[in-house]
């Protein structure tokens, strides 16, 4: 089987989750900079952003979340919702991603043709970004899962951590040891997903 298979399929959703890590801060860190780097971007436009939150500053995230949360969360839904948001606290980190709309939209304007595209294109490659950086981490034996509270956290998030205006917030990727397996996945018929045409 090809190694990228391999690594691909190591990939997955680690919700479990706890404080430490099996390389340094900085290795993760460069670890982080070398996948988005290495991912591609429409015109090479390079349009991923990345904020890096380790320790308090995770913390201060999932408090965030949680306060943002629970006046639009049902009270007798709200403990399940806080649980949840403990697991992610609980890591030692979390990946913030953002697309850079100033370059969207400059693009948009050299090249009008293909203007309402760039936006499409903008999310195809945040997607890659994580996609690899995600990778990268399930190879080094970090846990990591992706959430999506953005845009409700948007306007804290961007005047907590001082957040350029054109950054736009497109996934959080809570990270940390992994404590638990994640669960078996199951896939659904390839006759149903694929198609060979000659």
């Amino acid at each position: 089987m090809s190694e990228a298979i391999k690594l691909f399929e190591n990939r997955r959703s680690i919700y479990a989750i706890g404080n430490e890590l099996p390389i340094s801060e900085e290795e993760v860190t460069a670890l982080i900079k070398a996948a988005v780097k290495a991912s591609p971007s429409s015109f090479n436009s390079q349009t991923s952003r990345v904020v890096i939150l380790m320790d308090d500053a995770h913390q201060k995230l999932w408090n965030i979340v949680e306060k943002t949360l629970e006046p639009l969360t049902p009270a007798e839904a709200f403990p399940n919702t806080q649980a949840k948001l403990a697991s992610f606290a609980a890591g030692k980190g979390t990946i913030l991603f953002f697309e850079d709309m100033d370059v969207v939209r400059s693009l948009q304007e050299q090249f009008a043709l293909y203007a309402e595209n760039f936006p499409i294109w903008s999310d195809q490659s945040t997607g890659i970004a994580q996609h690899a950086v995600w990778v990268a981490l399930a190879e080094a034996n970090i846990g990591a899962n992706l959430q999506h509270y953005n845009p409700i956290i948007d306007e804290e998030v961007a005047a907590t951590w001082n957040i350029p205006a054109n950054w736009k917030l497109t996934g959080q990727m809570p990270f940390g040891s992994i404590e638990a397996p994640a669960a078996p996945k199951d896939f659904m018929d390839d006759a149903d997903r694929f198609m060979v045409i000659k």
